[in-house]
């Protein structure tokens, strides 16, 4: 006869398996529904009437040493419909507006944040937003921005209640130049 010892292990064991087999399955079938649903396609994107500006600021952090440095802001109108996001096991979506522009160096790429929410359901994923401005003002590690190209685009994480994070970006890309610095 096994003893009360092995009788609990062989539970535990069974358990904890049947436990793992259902995570995994749920986790599959959700990461099926999204590519299903078209959430790494999503083209119901707008990025518009992007205004860029620039400013001088002095800081003492960051490396900066006292000597001001270049600082972008932005202004834009976003719509955007990221439902096919949203399923039985999406807790939550982030969703951010990022900036991509080539670094110093041949083949080299900087990318920068300037706008950010959390979607928690699919009727918050319906964006329809005018004359917003940037939440973060952004800076380089070169000493200017200025005349540089840069591509906006919208990109996203999905956060589950079970299984890994799932991050990708919607179809459309604007192009914009940054600004000139203005004098305060």
């Amino acid at each position: 006869m096994f003893s009360l010892a092995n009788r609990v292990q062989k539970l535990s064991n069974q358990t904890l398996t049947a436990f793992s087999v259902i995570t995994v399955a749920v986790v599959l079938v959700s990461v099926v529904q999204l590519y299903l649903a078209g959430a790494h396609n999503i083209a119901s994107t707008a990025i518009e009437n992007v205004r860029a500006s620039a400013l001088l600021k002095h800081l003492r952090s960051f490396g900066a040493a006292g000597r001001p440095k270049e600082n972008s802001r932005i202004m834009f109108d976003l719509s955007a419909d990221l439902t096919p996001l949203f399923h039985w096991n999406t807790k939550q979506v982030f969703v951010y507006l990022t900036a991509e522009y080539a670094g110093r160096k041949e083949g080299q790429s900087s990318r920068v944040t300037y706008w950010d929410a959390i979607l928690t359901s699919p009727t918050d994923a319906v964006l329809d937003m005018r004359n917003v401005r940037a939440k973060y003002s952004v800076w380089d590690t070169e000493a200017s921005f200025r005349g540089r190209n840069a591509t906006l685009r919208l990109e996203w994480s999905v956060q589950p209640y079970v299984g890994a994070f799932l991050t990708g970006e919607t179809t459309t890309q604007v192009p914009f130049t940054f600004a000139s610095v203005k004098k305060k």
